[in-house]
């Protein structure tokens, strides 16, 4: 056998279990098929952890309490800043106030604490900026924010450093059964294993029974505001949807917060303003940093074990509260693993991110012993971000490094300011031509077919 376990797909959930399986004496590969690992995950920094309260299927709360639960531990072990902050679930008419009330209860009986039934008067005073009537809330205490992309890649760092290989730019053909294992062709290579773990959603193989189609989808449009808006709020907020639209606000790790309106329709640039100004009032357009559109799923998330007693298991369907989930899904994916092959834990197992360094949060005495250890820490790229070719240059040569400029953007930050890369995207892209010895037009955004220099101009071969 090449493997004992291949994982395949390096999203969020896949790079989750390569580290909770990288603790045991495993061969592990994991096969991805873009250029960087956790290209499933949208391009905001801040997702919420959610508790379970807001969620009507009762599997889904529970994956999602469990995950909750989880993320304080894990969040400390791989280094990924993680912030618990209240949500208020909002009440604008009597009608939301009934089912205001249902989800209260049915929150309790699944055993969620650490919520509570609030007044117009106490949201007031918790949130003072609230722009529109409200009649109740719920408030949680549980909930929390964390930043998608920094979590998958920190899993996938350190599953790096204990072992798990990452088969980058592969994807998978087929996956065949064979006498002992499997066979799983890619478009470069075969590999066998005894066990297959595939958590790419609406990835069919001849090895699958059935095929999965995303019926329950949403659209999510929204904004990513400056840190210094006057306007921002100290919890999560949800509407409940009784004026014909869903708007929540989430405050981000690093400061700003993030407005968002939930529709079945696209909505523009325009329209979300529009309706996003009806909670929060009205918005400075100059203190928009980013406009985003993101599907919003509420696919029901399926461990599926059918053929567990084959090797095969597949992670099936598509939800917002995936990031909250992925903990809980990784550490039951594991268990069910280890029930069916032979290991043991590892004693030299490495449960700690590579260290690096932001030079924005560094204190000035920080920031200057870091630029006499490496002085391209003094070379500012990106200015509004403050972040460092000594950060970009680590960026790409970390486990796993970044080999597109967006992988550096993730994680970075850079071109996430004011000016959107104008001042600084040339001098990204040149250092990672450099670091990764390849010509600038070689260099993409984020996938194959997206270089940014298609050829140059004039090529002086004689004078």
């Amino acid at each position: 056998m090449d493997y004992d376990v291949l994982i395949l797909g390096g999203g969020i959930i896949g790079c989750a279990v390569a580290y909770e399986l990288s603790k045991y004496s495993l061969n592990i590969a994991l096969i991805e098929k873009d250029y960087d690992i956790a290209d499933d995950v949208a391009l905001v920094n801040s997702s919420i952890v959610y508790d379970g309260v807001e969620c009507e299927d009762t599997l889904m709360a529970k994956l999602e309490m469990m995950g909750n639960e989880m993320f304080e531990e894990i969040s400390r072990k791989i280094d990924v800043p993680f912030k618990r902050c209240g949500s208020l679930m909002i009440a604008e008419s009597k009608d939301d106030e009934d089912k205001l009330q249902k989800i209260y209860e049915r929150s309790v009986k699944r055993g969620i604490k650490n919520i509570h039934l609030l007044d117009s008067k106490q949201v007031y005073e918790l949130e003072p900026n609230l722009n529109i009537s409200v009649s109740k809330a719920l408030y949680s205490e549980n909930t929390g924010i964390v930043c998608p992309y920094d979590l998958a890649i920190a899993y996938g760092e350190i599953a790096f450093d204990n072992g798990v290989k990452f088969r980058l730019e592969e994807e998978v053909i087929d996956i065949q059964k064979i006498t002992k294992g499997f066979r799983v062709i890619t478009n470069k290579n075969k590999f066998t294993c005894k066990m297959v773990i595939n958590t790419t959603p609406g990835q069919n193989y001849s090895i699958d029974t059935s095929e999965k189609v995303y019926k329950e989808k949403s659209n999510l449009s929204y904004f990513l505001l400056e840190k210094d808006y006057k306007g921002n709020f100290n919890n999560i907020l949800f509407t409940l949807g009784g004026l014909k639209r869903k708007i929540f606000t989430v405050p981000t790790v690093q400061g700003n917060m993030m407005v968002a309106v939930n529709t079945k329709n696209v909505l523009g640039y325009s329209e979300t303003l529009k309706k996003a100004s009806e909670l929060i009032g009205n918005i400075d357009e100059n203190k928009i940093n980013a406009f985003y559109q993101w599907p919003f799923y509420k696919d029901t998330i399926i461990i599926d074990e059918s053929l567990v007693d084959k090797g095969y298991i597949k992670v099936v369907g598509k939800h917002y509260g995936q990031v909250t989930m992925t903990p809980s899904i990784a550490k039951m994916v594991c268990e069910t693993i280890l029930s069916n092959i032979n290991c043991v834990l590892k004693k030299d197992f490495i449960d700690k991110r590579r260290e690096f360094y932001r030079f924005r949060d560094l204190s000035n005495k920080e920031r200057n012993k870091i630029i006499k250890m490496d002085k391209r820490y003094g070379n500012i790229v990106c200015l509004c971000q403050k972040v460092t070719e000594g950060e970009i240059v680590d960026a790409i040569r970390r486990p796993l490094g970044a080999r597109t400029v967006e992988g550096i953007k993730r994680r970075t930050g850079v071109t996430l300011g004011n000016c959107k890369g104008a001042e600084c995207f040339s001098k990204i892209a040149t250092i990672l031509a450099r670091e990764t010895d390849k010509k600038l037009t070689d260099i993409v955004k984020d996938s194959k077919n997206s270089k940014i220099i298609s050829g140059r101009i004039k090529e002086f071969y004689d004078l």
